[in-house]
């Protein structure tokens, strides 16, 4: 058996390394299972109940694999209170490892966080193990070894032969199929899903994956031992991507799309989901950030995994970066250069404009009806009128909130698109596009009229639903997908994107701020304009859409 530990091949690293530790609800565990129906010691009851409890403190926990994510899991139990051992079938590693999670302690009493007690008290519970069989009295063995199915079973086969039929054994792939790692096990339904996220001290997130074959005890003992640790840990099946690679997706494509289609330059993009959707990183920065090859390979993964639904479909000018070898930081350059010295490229922010005296709001603006107080606080004039939810400048040039269609198909009137904002009173840019038709006098107007608000603002090229708008009704189609096909509940969804990737709502939370109907609504529009499936809405986004829209006419 050979495990060589690798860099982890996922892009489970986010903007947010220090995220607060979430609290989540206690959940009970499950004692009614079928059998003698006894209570007592001994009884089916009884050993159902124990082998559903958390893993208990003075237990093994073992991880296999010294790479930092190894370390950092290992560095989770042990700060916990668990004696833990750490194994590498590379010579020496497994001691390497141990020295440098004893340095890091060491900085944790540096910094206050561990008293000098404490600190001595976890460095006598680490401990090296130059074999597998010194872990036989684990409790709980976590793997965190390169992303290679056949090397993964082969170890697990292998910890079959020395740990005891009790063993939790788990693994932290972020790409592979639990239910194939476990396929050749004696007893797969002792096998779970752990996926920490990197790096495992600082982030909650833990996805607590079960396999096909994955025993319900077995998952609600591992998902109480890492609640313990004080991870936020989310229940989820077996599902290429699990809830957070596989619902994150669109947050990279959409902004690769825009760019595609000449809709706007990096820069921008990223700045439009910074500063008007509120997300931590733009996804130009993070990809560069978490490795170009890296991002690329697990989307792709996930669109072979579903068989190429075009929902999942990767960008051919990412394929093309990772193919020249800008592959981002780590390589000095990706979609900007990390070079000493490099200037990294502003986005577009359109010159200062005079903003219109006054302007009439035409209908009900719906997500972006907070407008209409900041317009008035800011001194314009705003007059109430019938229509369909639109603002219309003094010139006469229609402003509506990004809807799936473009202003070049209505070349009889000027048609100008504002993108969707989390919060537009805490928003520092707007984002406009508008057809080639439209005169630069109307622009200027709606240019004025925002930066009388404050804003920066970017006028990007005329492409459907815009930037901000597409991305969240896409993570929102594709979180609701989820649900339905009972991959993880809504909450658990909402608590993974928002811990896992630091996303400022979690998709569902936003569809239903922005409206579900909207949302299904702007799909359909561009699912006319992209007629390939990528947009066509989930069943869950249409039965959530209708839904919401007959409420809304009784």
């Amino acid at each position: 058996m050979s495990a060589d530990v690798t860099v982890r091949g996922s892009d489970d690293v986010t903007a947010n390394e220090a995220a607060a530790v979430e609290q989540e609800r206690v959940e009970a565990v499950e004692t009614d299972r079928t059998g003698d129906g006894g209570t007592g010691p001994g009884s089916a009851a009884e050993t159902a109940r124990a082998a559903a409890e958390p893993v208990a403190r003075d237990r093994v926990v073992a991880v296999v694999g010294t790479g930092t994510m190894g370390q950092g899991i290992a560095q989770v139990a042990l700060v916990a209170g668990h004696p833990v051992r750490l194994y590498d079938s590379a010579p020496g590693r497994a001691g390497e490892a141990v020295a440098a999670l004893a340095a890091r302690l060491d900085r944790l009493v540096e910094k206050g966080r561990l008293d000098a007690g404490a600190r001595e008290a976890a460095a006598g519970r680490l401990h090296a193990a130059g074999e597998l069989a010194e872990l036989a009295d684990a409790a709980l063995v976590v793997e965190a070894i390169v992303e290679d199915l056949a090397v993964k079973r082969r170890l697990f086969a292998d910890l079959e032969e020395v740990v005891g039929d009790d063993t939790v054994l788990a693994t932290n792939t972020s790409s592979l199929s639990v239910t194939a790692i476990a396929g050749g096990l004696r007893l797969p339904g002792r096998f779970v899903g752990l996926h920490f996220f990197n790096p495992a001290p600082l982030l909650p997130l833990v996805e607590v994956v079960s396999g096909f074959a994955t025993d319900p005890d077995t998952a609600t003992r591992a998902y109480g031992t890492v609640r313990g640790w004080g991870k936020t840990p989310v229940r989820c099946a077996d599902t290429p991507g699990f809830i957070v690679n596989r619902v994150a997706r669109p947050f990279y494509a959409e902004a690769l799309r825009v760019h595609e289609e000449g809709g706007a330059d990096p820069a921008t993009i990223d700045a439009a989901l910074r500063e008007s959707g509120g997300f931590r990183m733009g996804p130009f920065e993070l990809t560069d950030l978490i490795g170009q090859d890296v991002n690329e390979a697990v989307t792709r993964s996930v669109w072979d995994s579903f068989h190429q639904d075009p929902k999942f479909t990767p960008s051919l000018a990412q394929r093309r970066l990772v193919e020249s070898g800008r592959l981002g930081r780590k390589a000095g350059h990706g979609w900007f250069s990390y070079a000493e010295g490099a200037e990294r490229p502003e986005p577009h922010t359109a010159p200062p404009a005079k903003a219109p005296e006054k302007i009439v709001v035409r209908g009900d603006l719906e997500p972006a009806e907070p407008l209409v107080g900041l317009f008035e606080e800011a001194g314009i004039k705003v007059r109430r009128r019938g229509g369909s939810g639109h603002i219309q400048l003094p010139g006469g040039a229609l402003l509506g909130l990004a809807d799936g269609e473009t202003s070049f198909e209505y070349p009889d009137a000027e048609i100008i698109y504002f993108d969707l904002a989390l919060d537009y009173a805490r928003a520092t840019r707007i984002v406009l596009s508008a057809g080639e038709h439209v005169s630069p006098e109307s622009v200027a107007e709606a240019v004025g009229l925002f930066q009388a608000l404050g804003k920066r603002v970017s006028v990007i090229g005329d492409v459907p639903g815009m930037i901000v708008a597409r991305t969240v009704a896409m993570l929102a189609d594709l979180a609701a997908d989820a649900v339905d096909r009972g991959v993880a509940t809504a909450e658990d969804v909402d608590t993974a994107m928002r811990l896992g990737v630091n996303y400022p709502l979690g998709p569902l939370e936003w569809a239903g701020k922005v409206g579900h109907a909207r949302v299904r609504a702007l799909l359909m529009s561009l699912h006319e304009r992209y007629p390939t499936g990528r947009y066509a809405p989930s069943p869950g986004t249409a039965r959530r859409g209708y839904a919401e829209e007959g409420r809304d006419s009784r």
